[in-house]
This record gives C-alpha cells, structure tokens and sequence, in this order.
C-alpha cells in the first residue's frame, strides 16, 4: 500500500487527506496552515515540517493547491528536488491548462510519473471520500493513479493526455455556473409570476428543465434537503471558487480562439455577487440577487 504525500489542505484538500487517512494510507501531509495540519493529524495524518520533507517521505505526492502559479512553485522548488525516484505525481488543483501541462512535462523530464487530477464534488464529497476525479495522464498509467484516488473518490475518469483533466473541469463547471444561473433566474421568475416555486421545482424536475443544478442542488429551500440552499448557503461550493473557474474557462477559450458568451456574462455576474461580499456564500445562493432579497443572507 503506497505512502502518500498530502501538500495543501484547505477546505478540499483537508477532506481528502483524511479521507485517505482513513482508509489506512499513511499519509504525510503539510499545509502553511498551521491551524489545516492539525485538523490534518487529528484526523489520522502525519505531520511534515514542510512539503519537500513530504515529498520525500512518500511514494505518491498529492497537491491541492489554488492557482497555477502555486503548483510550478511547489514543484519546482519542493517536489521535483525531493521526491523519490520514480514516485507518482498527483495534482488535483483546479489550474490553467498550460501549468499542468508545463508541470507535467517537467515531472517527466526528470523522471516521475505524473497527472493532473481535478475534482468535482465540493467540501462535502470531499469529506466523504466521493468526489469526481477527471484525470489527464498516458493510458498505461492510468490503472495505478485510479487505484491511489479510489478512496476518495465515486468516479475516476480518464479524460486523455496532460492538461486533459484540467481541460474537463474547466468545461464541466463552465457548465454548471451557466446552468445555475438559468434555474436561479426560472425560480426567480416563478416567484414573480405567482407560482410557488416548490410547485414550479416539481414540474420541472419532470419536464425538459430538468437538470443537475435543479434537481440535485435546487437554489430554492425546501425542495432538495442536501441542497446548501437549506442550511443559509453554507458549505457547498463558495462562489469565488466557481468565479476562479469561470475565468480559467475564459482564460482557456480567448487561448483557443473559442466563442463562450454565455460562459462571460456568467463570469460577470457571478464577478458582480463575489463583490458585493457573498464570495464565501455557495454560488447557487446567486437567486436571492436576482430576486432583490439579498438580506435574506444575512
């Protein structure tokens, strides 16, 4: 059973180490946080004093870091200098492209094997070791980095070569944001039209609306119990993370010479929201905007 090193344990990445923990992995992990590690080693974790002594510790290394300049970093200065020779390299931040395709080819030139390895799902999957992993790695190696994400996860996917993981995430939650808005302005509508927006989330979820952010996420309380919408949109996925993705997505299309208009009136609008100071609120939280009820979030 192979050793893994754990660098970045924030909202998702504290989850998953634990998670991993659990499973009876033994897991080497750090963070700059004092406050994550402890949470960390309480939770069944190793403490490292920095992530090149993780790195050299484990057989697997693990990022969840938040940007892509954050990723180069640690690899060029942690990781690369110090893992073991021919340890597998997982990163499973949300990044541009271009890093993890950059940081994947320098992994190779000196020796690792490596995969960029984004997840969906948020801090509660995370939690309960079922979140989504999309993975971009050669074939031939897929077998093992599916077998060391498998605790954590309900779903691995291999989305193609380097970058191809990241390349899905982006597009997925592209996706997700555009689609969010679109049940948060139908309800909205709902509402003003006087039809009870339970009553509109039934119909619907039986008809051609129906769709993953309505039935599974529902922006309206009451309908869906798991929903963030029930607990005063706490703890689901905060809208500063799904701005970050809509600008890697923005970011990735004007490189591609793609056409994503939908995509940049979401970016702008979720943009909109993050300043008003919601940031840290789920983004599906975005239907008290549109219904001119913001102090419902107190």
């Amino acid at each position: 059973m192979s050793s893994i090193a754990f660098v970045g344990l924030g909202n998702m990445g504290g989850g998953m180490a634990a998670v991993l923990a659990g499973a009876g992995r033994e897991v080497f992990a750090f963070d700059l946080d004092a406050a994550a590690l402890d949470r960390a080693c309480d939770a069944g974790c190793l403490r490292s004093r920095s992530a090149a002594e993780a790195a050299g510790r484990a057989d697997v290394v693990i990022t969840m870091l938040p940007a892509g300049q954050h990723v180069r970093a640690v690899y060029e200065e942690a990781v690369l200098p110090n893992a073991k020779a021919g340890a597998l390299l997982i990163d499973c931040s949300t990044i541009d492209v271009e890093s993890a395709r950059a940081v994947a080819e320098k992994a190779r030139q000196a020796g690792f094997r490596a995969a960029d390895a984004p997840v969906s799902g948020g801090v509660a999957a995370a939690k309960a070791g079922s979140l989504a992993f999309m993975v971009g790695c050669p074939e031939p190696e897929f077998p093992e980095i599916e077998a060391v994400l498998q605790p954590m996860a309900k779903a691995v996917f291999r989305a193609g070569e380097a970058g191809a993981g990241q390349a899905a995430k982006i597009c997925n939650n592209l996706l997700l944001g555009v689609s969010m808005i679109g049940v948060c302005e139908a309800l909205a509508l709902a509402e003003r039209l006087g039809l009870e927006p339970e009553r509109f989330f039934e119909i619907a979820s039986n008809a051609s609306g129906q769709c993953w952010s309505l039935t599974s996420y529902c922006p309206w309380p009451g309908p869906v119990a798991a929903a963030p919408s029930n607990r005063g949109y706490e703890g689901g996925f905060a809208t500063a993370m799904m701005l970050k993705d809509l600008k890697l997505a923005q970011t990735a299309a004007a490189a591609a010479g793609a056409s994503t208009p939908l995509a940049a009136q979401a970016e702008a609008l979720y943009a909109l929201f993050d300043r008003l100071g919601y940031g840290e609120k789920d983004f599906s939280a975005l239907i008290q905007l549109l219904r001119g009820r913001l102090e419902e979030l107190g």
